[in-house]
């Protein structure tokens, strides 16, 4: 079972479409035992990072992801702010911490004024060689939606695109993976990224 989890700020119905599109068994939840029960564990997010981090918390859900997925090895996929909520913190929240799996800061496209944000539409990513994220994937391209970015140094980086500079597109390292972009949302190349996540 992939247990989606619903704390309120996320694109579930898509998300569990998606899962569902590619032989997953899946439960949109925000019950505990779920997530015990679940093979593979899904944190979509969309919407601001300090109202998604709160809620989160407030779903009592962060020690039972701490436990399932970081000292039990379960598979792990975050989507856009599911991502980014991995991170330490983020420039977006002020004083809003995330779960502080990956080292950094999440910051915003900035700069460059011919640069339109949201960052919006289809983008190349380019994989690092060897990402089983990616297998099977001969042209990845995907649908991004996003005005803050994880910066490319990030540990575990598993893709990069180029919107104004270099950010990570992806994250991967052992059972936990991530995406910038959003996989329900790019079609085929989706659907299959999807597939090699349930087939961990």
């Amino acid at each position: 079972m992939i247990a989606v989890i619903d704390y309120g700020m996320g694109n579930l119905r898509s998300v569990a479409n998606a899962l569902g599109a590619v032989g997953g068994d899946v439960r949109v939840t925000r019950d505990p035992s779920d997530l015990r029960a679940a093979s593979h564990i899904v944190l979509p997010g969309v919407g601001g990072f300090g109202d998604c981090a709160a809620n989160l918390r407030a779903s009592g859900l962060v020690d039972v992801l701490d436990e399932e997925v970081r000292q039990r090895g379960k598979f792990f996929l975050g989507i856009c702010l599911g991502m980014q909520l991995l991170a330490e913190r983020s420039e977006e929240a002020g004083s809003a911490t995330g779960l502080g799996w990956w080292p950094g800061t999440v910051r915003r496209f900035s700069g460059d004024t011919s640069l339109r944000v949201p960052h919006m539409g289809w983008n190349d990513v380019e994989p690092v060689s060897g990402s089983p994220l990616f297998r099977g994937i001969r042209h990845p391209a995907f649908f991004f939606v996003h005005s803050y970015f994880l910066p490319a140094d990030t540990a575990a980086v598993a893709a990069t695109c180029e919107y104004g500079g270099s950010f990570t597109a992806a994250v991967a390292r052992d059972n936990i993976w991530a995406t910038q972009f959003h996989p329900e949302k790019s079609q085929q190349n989706g659907l299959r990224l999807l597939e090699n996540f349930l087939g961990q």
